[in-house]
């Protein structure tokens, strides 16, 4: 290990019992907190985690002060679920209708920054179980108490869910096979970053919106490394939050996950000056799957959108502009 990815993990490790919820709130001021979850078809867990967060951070302790639920076209009642126990909910396409649509979880974070007005932003994934309000106050923790960190992330335990049983560490395949490897030969000061595709992590707005945001499965290890890029590793923290269980996708839905995030990287490699390519890289995968008559060949494309620095598009910025206390 690097010597100063060891200092790193010293200095800007924590776990979530380090951040008591009083002592945030001593520490929050002015500062105003939005929790966001991206969420489609969700209705089985999204209520649960709205309800906790609203219970223990709004009701019980002032510390959030708003949750927002970026509803990205599901069929089910997960808009539904989500307004009912607590949440105000926004359809992820009703969100600067202007520019388009997008597909993918960048898409409703991207967005999130439009429908939100935390000077804090809170992103928790919505198909969480066991979900406790502990993830989100252990975000904030490094946040609240250090003004020269912008960017938070959760680091945990992945157990994979196996016929209702858990396989303790056989989650998180994708950021062992393919997110770990490609971080530790281009970006090795930051190899102590545990969970660079985890979907729980904080940043302040200033960096958020000045950074562009892949819509694909690419989004997390794009901000990642443009925060890298743009303020530094010391910018950087990481929360122990303990244990994460969520659903699992299919091999081939990780084959076409794994895509996008080799493209993601590809795509900071270059705009980041760390390499100089001679061709452009395809998007299409090709995956087999075993038939009565041989096998059958399905071609996805893969290929990453990406929404630009959300400080740039002028309705965002003009209403910025015109909010009080607000930069």
């Amino acid at each position: 290990m690097l010597p100063e990815v060891a200092s790193w993990l010293r200095r800007r490790t924590s776990t979530a019992g380090d951040w008591p919820p009083h002592a945030l709130l001593a520490a929050k001021g002015a500062a105003r907190i939005s929790v966001v979850l991206p969420a489609r078809d969700e209705e089985a867990t999204v209520g649960a985690i709205v309800a906790a967060i609203r219970a223990d951070l709004v009701e019980r302790i002032p510390l959030v002060d708003e949750i927002v639920v970026v509803d990205s076209r599901s069929t089910d009642r997960t808009a539904a679920v989500a307004a009912a126990a607590g949440a105000g909910v926004v359809a992820q396409d009703a969100v600067l209708p202007g520019h388009g649509r997008m597909s993918g979880k960048g898409e409703a974070l991207w967005k999130s920054l439009a429908a939100t007005s935390g000077d804090l932003l809170v992103f928790v994934d919505a198909d969480l179980r066991g979900f406790t309000s502990s993830y989100v106050t252990g975000l904030l923790g490094p946040l609240l108490a250090d003004p020269s960190v912008g960017y938070v992330k959760g680091c945990y335990d992945r157990p994979l869910v196996e016929g209702g049983r858990p396989v303790e560490g056989g989650g998180g395949r994708v950021t062992e096979l393919v997110a770990r490897p490609l971080i530790n030969l281009h970006w090795p000061l930051l190899a102590g970053v545990m969970q660079p595709l985890g979907g729980e992590y904080a940043g302040r707005r200033a960096l958020l919106e000045r950074l562009p945001f892949v819509t694909g499965y690419g989004v997390e290890l794009g901000l990642l490394l443009d925060v890298f890029q743009d303020s530094g590793l010391d910018a950087i923290a990481q929360v122990d939050l303990g244990r994460r269980v969520h659903a699992h996708q299919s091999t081939e839905a990780l084959g076409e996950m794994s895509g996008q995030i080799m493209l993601t990287a590809w795509s900071r490699l270059e705009r980041h000056g760390r390499m100089v390519p001679l061709g452009a890289p395809s998007t299409a995968l090709t995956q087999f799957r075993r038939a009565p008559g041989g096998h059958d060949t399905r071609t996805s494309d893969v290929g990453v959108g990406e929404r630009p620095p959300m400080i740039e598009v002028p309705a965002y910025a003009a209403a910025r502009s015109f909010t009080p206390g607000r930069g």
